[in-house]
C-alpha cells in the first residue's frame, strides 16, 4: 500500500480530504464510498487523493488511522490516572476511557470497523494491528496484575474479552438511538439517569468480582485446565479482517 505524503500542505486540502474520508467511510463503508464524493465534500479536486494518498485504499487506512489517533487524544486510554494510582483505580481509567470513546459521536474509527466487519475488505488489517496493539496491552498489563503471576495467557485474555463486551454495550444502545431518532421516535442514549461514569463503576465492579473469583480458583488450583492455557501462550490476533479498536 502506498505511503501518503505527510501532513504539511499549506491549503489544507490533505487534511479536509482526510475529515471528509472519516466521516464518509463511516457512513457508507469502503464500497460505497466514492472518492468523487469525498472530494467534492473536501473542496477538492478528484485528482487531489491520487496525488496525496495514491488510490483510495491507501485513503481509507490513512484516515481509519486518524481517526483511531483523535480519539485516543480526545480521550487517553489510562483516563489520566497516574501509572502508580492503584491497579483498580487504573482499571476504571481504562473502563472509562473505552466508554467515552465509544459514545463520542466523531468516534468514526468505530463506525468504520463495523462497515469494515460487514463487508469486510482486509485493507485496515494491518494499520490496526499497529494502532491497537499496545492500547490491548495496557490492559493486559492491569488485568495481569490483578489476576497474579500464576495466570495464564489465556485467562488474561478471556478476561480482558469479558471487560471490553461490557462496555461495547453503550455502543449497541448508541445505534438504536440513532436508529429511533431516523424514525422520529424519542430515544435516549442510556436509561433513566444514568450517566457513563455510574456504568464504568458497575463495571468495575462487575469484573473485579469475577477477576478475584478466577484469581482465587488458580491460587487454589481449582480450575483443573478450564482456561489453565495448558496447551501454551494464546496471542490474541484480530478477528477475522479487522480487530475491535479498544
Amino acid at each position: 500500500m502506498r505511503q501518503a505524503k505527510r501532513l504539511n500542505n499549506g491549503n489544507g486540502v490533505q487534511e479536509r480530504l482526510l475529515e471528509k474520508a472519516c466521516e464518509i467511510f463511516a457512513k457508507k463503508g469502503y464500497r460505497d464510498a466514492t472518492v468523487a464524493e469525498i472530494c467534492r465534500g473536501a473542496r477538492a479536486n478528484v485528482a487531489a487523493i491520487n496525488y496525496y494518498f495514491g488510490n483510495k485504499e491507501t485513503l481509507y487506512a490513512q484516515a481509519w488511522g486518524v481517526a483511531f489517533h483523535r480519539s485516543l487524544k480526545a480521550h487517553p486510554p489510562s483516563r489520566g490516572v497516574r501509572a502508580d494510582a492503584p491497579v483498580e483505580q487504573r482499571l476504571r481509567g481504562r473502563i472509562l476511557a473505552i466508554m467515552e470513546r465509544l459514545a463520542d459521536p466523531k468516534g468514526y474509527e468505530f463506525e468504520i470497523i463495523h462497515k469494515e466487519l460487514a463487508n469486510p475488505t482486509g485493507l485496515l488489517a494491518e494499520v490496526m494491528r499497529q494502532s491497537i496493539e499496545p492500547v490491548r496491552q495496557g490492559l493486559a498489563s492491569i488485568v495481569r496484575e490483578l489476576l497474579g503471576e500464576k495466570a495464564s495467557e489465556e485467562q488474561v485474555m478471556l478476561c480482558q474479552m469479558s471487560i471490553r463486551s461490557q462496555c461495547f454495550d453503550i455502543l449497541v444502545r448508541k445505534r438504536h438511538s440513532r436508529m429511533f431518532k431516523a424514525a422520529g421516535m424519542k430515544a435516549k442514549l442510556l436509561p433513566g439517569r444514568l450517566k457513563i461514569e455510574e456504568i464504568a463503576d458497575h463495571i468495575l465492579q462487575f469484573s473485579l468480582a469475577g477477576i478475584r473469583e478466577i484469581r482465587r480458583q488458580i491460587e487454589a488450583d481449582e480450575l483443573n485446565g478450564r482456561n489453565s492455557g495448558v496447551s501454551g501462550k494464546t496471542e490474541e490476533k484480530p478477528a477475522g479482517k479487522a480487530a475491535v479498536a479498544i
